[in-house]
């Protein structure tokens, strides 16, 4: 079977209903004609899009603790943010960088885009490496509060087997520059 043929499972939109308006999502009942012709609704919900840096410096990568209300608890990840409208996610991806961490990047660029849920969220990743770094003045958004760790690679595997480092994109970028797969050696 050929993946890339898959035409025959196109579900063809018919209306939506907005259901939710927010500062950071929308959220949507879409209607849509299934590929047996019947009839299904689609919750979805509608992000921005958002950047997540994997920055590397001596050896160790820059993680950010902070409180996260959907999880009730703090979490350790790589620098994130939302995109705004009409932002380029490389700029994005500086801008978050330096804004949580201090870090400036002398170099930069793309590793990965991936969805976060595609079952229900366009939200979509723009994962980057951010090389060449030199340390600056961290300067986080208002509402943000967070602490920034430099960790070994043995010491994201630990927080990841703690539970620690528990969200999709944090786990890629160890996982990624653990392969090697993001320019400095994990084991630098």
């Amino acid at each position: 079977m050929n993946p890339t043929s898959s035409e025959h499972l196109k579900e063809k939109w018919i209306s939506t209903e907005p259901i939710f308006q927010g500062k950071v999502i929308n959220v949507q009942i879409d209607t849509v004609e299934l590929p047996d012709g019947s009839q299904g609704k689609r919750e979805i919900v509608k992000h921005p899009g958002a950047v997540a840096v994997l920055a590397a410096h001596e050896g160790k990568l820059l993680l950010v603790d902070q409180y996260r209300q959907a999880m009730g608890r703090c979490e350790l990840e790589i620098p994130a943010g939302k995109l705004e409208k009409g932002e380029d996610p490389m700029e994005a991806a500086k801008r978050e960088l330096e804004e949580e961490t201090g870090y400036r990047c002398g170099t930069i660029r793309l590793l990965h885009s991936f969805y976060t849920s595609p079952g229900f969220a366009d939200e979509i990743i723009h994962l980057y490496v951010a090389e060449n770094l030199t340390e600056g003045e961290v300067s986080p958004d208002e509402d943000e509060f967070l602490e920034i760790y430099r960790v070994t690679l043995e010491e994201a595997r630990q927080f990841i087997a703690e539970g620690r480092i528990a969200d999709a994109k944090t786990l890629l970028a160890v996982y990624m520059w653990q392969f090697g797969m993001a320019g400095e050696s994990a084991e630098s």
